[in-house]
């Protein structure tokens, strides 16, 4: 089942079965009080229209989330984040078909599981069809509280402090295009299934070894960057590490699959690049990490018709 497509790696050979297209459109408003709204949207709702959306008419809440490709659907199964924000931040409840049941649910945050990238939705792959997200936004012209670095510096503001939406939104927008995150048919690096690797989150024994492990290998003055999680544990960077272990934006065939130009993060096909290759490329640049760093990546997009740890179709046309 699939939306718009956007964060999948599809095997060279395809997928044997059927594919089914949620296209569902529609956004229920509730007015929950003074200073609060609830927006009830369909599934197949295009999730960057939503967000400009909830821009123009002054609800905070998910403005750092502009220029995500993909669906409204898609957003709690990944618990889609950028610049700060996670759509956990704001969902109240989640519609859901239960397909070992055939029932349909209305499944609170809480039951949803949200986890870094991650949700209920993801852990138990099949069994969950989103059907509608319901989000609960704060009246306001300004952004929630900026909470990123790049994003502060990009608006002049200082973490913490709030925006104009519209600023927000647009500050975004610009970040992305310089990452190559935005879709632009004039933009090689644009062609990508976004991030490919998710920021590993340490415990503090493995975070503490990676630490001796840069020392080790970079010098005394080198250090991981660490952002505190509040369970205990701690975020470094994975294109902190990629760059580290020796991979460098433009790396690859430049009329096929290569490490971006603007984000080491993505992997890009540049139009004769198959499926074989792009998770060649990968598991090349995770080896990497692992032999020099001991840390393993674990790769963001839902990989059909292949597994990432397991073999890959024999390559028979480009992935476009």
């Amino acid at each position: 089942m699939l939306a718009g497509g956007s964060n999948l790696v599809v095997a060279d050979d395809g997928f044997p079965g059927t594919v089914l297209r949620i296209a569902t459109r529609g956004v229920e408003r509730s007015d929950l009080d003074d200073a609060r709204v609830a927006l009830e949207a369909q599934a197949g709702e295009p999730w960057d229209p939503f967000v400009a959306r909830c821009v123009a008419e002054g609800l905070a809440g998910v403005e750092c989330l502009a220029g995500i490709p993909g669906s409204v659907g898609a957003t709690p199964i990944q618990n889609v984040g950028a610049y700060g924000q996670e759509v956990a931040e704001t969902i109240v409840s989640v519609r859901v078909l239960d397909r070992s049941t055939g029932e349909v649910h209305e499944l609170d945050a809480a039951a949803c599981g949200f986890t870094y990238r991650s949700s209920a939705f993801k852990r138990v792959p099949g069994r969950w069809v989103v059907l509608a997200v319901t989000f609960r936004l704060e009246r306001s012209r300004l952004s929630a509280p900026i909470r990123y670095a790049e994003l502060a510096r990009a608006l002049g503001v200082e973490l913490g402090d709030r925006a104009p939406l519209g600023d927000v939104r647009e500050a975004v927008l610009r970040l992305r295009r310089g990452k190559g995150m935005v879709i632009d048919p004039a933009d090689p690096d644009s062609v990508s299934a976004g991030s490919f690797f998710t920021n590993p989150i340490l415990d503090a024994e493995a975070f503490a070894a990676l630490q001796r492990r840069v020392a080790e290998r970079l010098g005394d003055g080198a250090a991981p960057p660490a952002f505190p999680e509040p369970d205990g544990r701690v975020k470094t960077s994975a294109a902190w590490l990629i760059e580290r272990a020796g991979f460098h934006r433009g790396d690859g065939d430049p009329r096929g699959i290569a490490i971006s130009a603007k984000h080491t993060l993505a992997l890009t096909n540049r139009g004769a690049g198959t499926t074989a290759e792009l998770v060649a490329l990968a598991r090349e640049i995770a080896g990497g990490v692992r032999e020099r760093f001991g840390v393993e990546l674990m790769p963001e997009p839902v990989f059909v018709g292949h597994e990432w740890g397991g073999p890959l179709a024999t390559p028979q046309h480009d992935m476009r």
